[in-house]
């Protein structure tokens, strides 16, 4: 969706599903062909649209383990290919066999085409937008041009929810990075609070001049969502994760967590750089979206490891194939008010924390586990 990719990456993609498929068998992957999931759907139509919903970005890293950890708990999943040639290749891998089979259908819909993504939506319940452009031909994998398309598509999906009657709910993937970059004032702390949470959004200005183009594109696409769900009755919910990690993140994720690090350096050194397991991620999405019928709502910080030393970093960035610089501060952040003390901001996920604990405490029958790193 939005993923500009090779066919190389692709095949590794469906390679590293179909791994995941075979490891958690009919389990995670509910049995039932075509026909029989008709039939049920015939005698429970209702139940059935209930649990139905569509998923952007699906084939991607997070987008794969979204569409795993939604079969998980029971939803009947339409996988929202960017083209012919991705649905072409799943079939050629027979990734998912007769169209159906296994809770998951696909269609073809184009993020930047309001009929594509209409179409693709009704007769759905709820939309999980975890699509993001990235450009693997760009040295940092995003661009200027990519952040405005962000935006576009991020808008086109949420008048498109709004514009399909099925469609109630819509969870949309931001990152931490829509949060995380604001002014440095060391003399006027009363205006930017230590804490960074939730109602912190990054200074599109400050993007614009350092040249973080996926922080900006993040954060111009999830207040673009918000203005286009503003007046409506869709409920709209967005998850704000930190850098995901997780298996195999190097091998299918490099580009945009190389575009994530671009000004990591900066994050470190005020206390800002974080990590998220794409396990973890992918409950949030399906606990806010499940919560967003009770008191869920609003944006949810997603991490859980803040890096704190040099060496962790260094690690990371040899992880993704990166150079290593010499130093750790760079010109124009941080300097002597930093020297020596406490990073200026502390991270805070408690809004999220509390829903996964309070899900876990009412649902620990169905609770999975999650690793943590």
């Amino acid at each position: 969706m939005g993923v500009l990719r090779s066919t190389q990456s692709l095949e590794a993609e469906v390679e590293e599903m179909r791994g995941a498929l075979l490891l958690h068998g009919a389990w995670a992957w509910r049995p039932g062909g075509g026909a029989a999931k008709r039939a049920a759907r015939a005698v429970e139509p209702a139940a059935a649209e209930a649990r139905t919903v569509c998923v952007t970005g699906g084939t991607s890293f997070l987008g794969f383990a979204v569409v795993d950890r939604l079969l998980r708990h029971g939803y009947t999943v339409r996988l929202a290919l960017e083209t012919q040639e991705d649905l072409d290749k799943l079939r050629e891998m027979e990734m998912f066999g007769e169209n159906g089979r296994d809770g998951v259908w696909t269609v073809i819909a184009n993020v930047m085409d309001p009929e594509s993504l209409h179409e693709a939506f009704d007769g759905c319940v709820g939309v999980f937008h975890t699509s993001s452009h990235v450009d693997p031909a760009g040295i940092s994998g995003y661009t200027k041009h990519m952040a405005g398309l962000e935006a576009k598509a991020a808008e086109l999906v949420v008048e498109a929810c709004v514009r399909t009657e099925s469609v109630r709910k819509c969870v949309l993937t931001s990152s931490l990075l829509a949060c995380v970059w604001r002014q440095n004032y060391p003399h006027d702390r009363r205006r930017f609070p230590t804490t960074i949470d939730e109602n912190c959004w990054s200074d599109e200005s400050l993007c614009r001049d350092n040249k973080l183009w996926l922080s900006l594109g993040k954060t111009m696409a999830e207040k673009a969502a918000w203005r286009a769900a503003r007046g409506t009755d869709l409920k709209l919910v967005t998850i704000c994760p930190a850098l995901v990690t997780g298996p195999g993140f190097r091998r299918r994720n490099p580009t945009p967590s190389i575009a994530y690090l671009k000004g990591a350096h900066a994050m470190l050194v005020q206390g800002l750089l974080a990590t998220a397991n794409v396990e973890r991620v992918a409950e949030a999405h399906v606990r806010v979206y499940e919560e967003l019928s009770g008191t869920a709502g609003g944006r949810y910080i997603c991490y859980d490891h803040v890096v704190r030393r040099g060496e962790e970093f260094a690690e990371l960035q040899r992880q993704l194939g990166l150079r290593v610089p010499a130093t750790a501060t760079p010109d124009g952040y941080g300097g002597d008010d930093d020297d020596g003390r406490a990073p200026r901001f502390q991270l805070c996920n408690r809004k999220l924390a509390a829903l996964m604990s309070a899900r876990r405490r009412c649902t620990y029958d169905a609770y999975f586990p999650m690793p943590q790193e």
